[in-house]
């Protein structure tokens, strides 16, 4: 007879009224131990961190029979589901049949039983899912993601896809990966010497994208609210544990919404996340809890449960001046606050979540609101414990010849951007939105200690492996 496959994740959520019947599981196995009358093998199949016992009697199954039965070796499981009878488990298989789909050489096989660092699993990233950690790791980054559309589109948000590849630089840093079907070694030239590409592809030069803002902003004053999640790129040179070349963006952009009721979406949108991952990943959560930061749980419910608290760029340098800490870099205004700054702040002085308003124009981008005051522009950071900044954000420009100046101050052509400038000349009005770095988002729910380790294949300087 026909038997469906089961999870793991749905054997083990089996109710007692529902045992004693044939089940069919398949997956690859964690652990072999036994003796001379049975054998015990755990079997996970990633539904879940946790692994079904199987229990093969000798009575049925030779040596022979469970030859390549070793850990990481690919299996099918089919037998009967009942009680338990040892500890650790609710239930288990006792198997009747057991099919090998592909052994792994005990020899050569990378991940034995005993514990591996992180930076020897991030060599292996082709393996490294199906240990606990990145099983886990996984999930959670799987609940977030399905929490950030659930939130969105319960909220009335339009989901929008944006270019990849993209003509204009929207944060005008310079530092993007160019895209190009020109040939490296003889590539076209202009009179003057430079690469002409009028002869490329798109007949300009064209670049992956830092951003999806810009075009977001354009779905926003059509259809009002509007997000975007897709892969972004920075080719800026930095091996720090907080940065990646390739990396998921979340960028909501409102039609009306002014600063106030952006910094109100950010915070109920953080807040939601972390609940919505402490609610659906909460076995998950425990293990790496357990085994990489004990103070992980405590800091989720603190996080979720917690008003941000809030105050301009100002108020946070007087602060910092005054702190009786020495930083490594100085601080005063008009410089842009790294990472020991903005933790001080969130851990030290406040030991809440801080979101950081009206910073000074000569430090943020060309689209910002400018203040009346004409030094500050209507920028907002949201600053997270043992992460730092965590999402920017601003109210936008709105006003046509306000933004032509900006452009010029920050030397960014207009003519590479006359279409955003159109939105401000045919029906303009308030607008903002903000960005949110994914892989840091999860690294804060993971309690993981270093980004390249919540993504499934980091892209960094130097490494494109895989």
């Amino acid at each position: 007879m026909s038997i469906a496959r089961s999870t793991v994740q749905q054997l083990l959520a089996t109710p007692a009224d529902h045992l004693d019947r044939e089940v069919l599981a398949k997956g690859w196995v964690r652990a072999r131990r036994g003796n001379k009358y049975v054998q015990f093998i755990a079997l996970n199949d990633g539904s879940c961190l946790a692994n079904l016992q199987v229990v093969a009697a000798a009575e049925h199954f030779s040596d022979e029979a469970l030859t390549g039965v070793a850990n990481g070796a690919a299996v099918a499981v089919r037998g009967r589901l009942v009680a338990s009878q040892g500890k650790g488990q609710a239930v288990e298989i006792q198997a009747t049949e057991i099919t090998l789909y592909g052994g792994a050489d005990q020899e050569t096989y990378p991940l034995q039983t005993k514990q591996h660092s992180l930076e020897f699993l991030r060599e292996q990233a082709h393996l490294r899912p199906r240990t606990n950690t990145f099983g886990a790791v996984l999930r959670v980054r799987h609940a977030l993601a399905y929490g950030i559309h659930k939130y969105f589109n319960d909220n009335g948000f339009y989901y929008v896809h944006t270019p990849i590849v993209t003509g204009s630089d929207a944060e005008g840093a310079g530092q993007m990966f160019r895209v190009t079907t020109l040939a490296p070694e003889h590539p076209p030239r202009t009179a003057d010497g430079s690469v002409d590409y009028s002869e490329d592809f798109f007949g300009k030069a064209t670049n992956l994208t830092v951003s999806g803002q810009l075009e977001a902003e354009i779905a926003a004053m059509a259809l009002g609210k509007v997000y975007t999640f897709g892969p972004t790129f920075r080719a800026e040179n930095s091996n720090t544990a907080r940065h990646l070349a390739e990396f998921w963006m979340i960028e909501p952009e409102v039609a009306f919404n002014e600063l106030p009721e952006n910094m109100n979406l950010a915070e109920d949108f953080l807040r939601s996340l972390v609940r919505y991952a402490l609610e659906h990943c909460a076995a998950d959560l425990a293990f790496l809890a357990e085994h990489y930061d004990k103070d992980l749980l405590e800091r989720l419910r603190f996080v979720a449960d917690t008003d941000f608290e809030r105050l301009t760029y100002t108020a946070a340098i007087e602060i910092l001046k005054s702190a009786k800490k020495k930083f490594e870099f100085p601080v005063d205004w008009g410089t842009d606050l790294q990472s020991e700054h903005e933790r001080y702040l969130v851990e030290q002085h406040f030991k809440k979540p801080v979101i950081l308003t009206n910073y000074p124009k000569e430090i943020k981008a060309f689209y910002m609101k400018l203040d009346e005051d004409g030094r500050t522009v209507r920028a907002m950071d949201v600053l997270f414990p043992g992460i730092g900044e965590i999402i920017g954000g601003s109210q936008r420009e709105e006003d046509l010849g306000k933004l032509k100046a900006r452009m010029a101050e920050m030397h960014v052509p207009e003519e590479e951007l006359w279409w955003y400038l159109e939105l401000r000349k045919y029906g303009t009005a308030p607008h903002a939105g903000f960005g949110l770095g994914f892989e840091r988002l999860v690294l804060f729910v993971t309690g993981m200690a270093n980004i390249r380790d919540v993504i499934p294949f980091p892209r960094y300087p130097k490494n494109a492996a895989f």
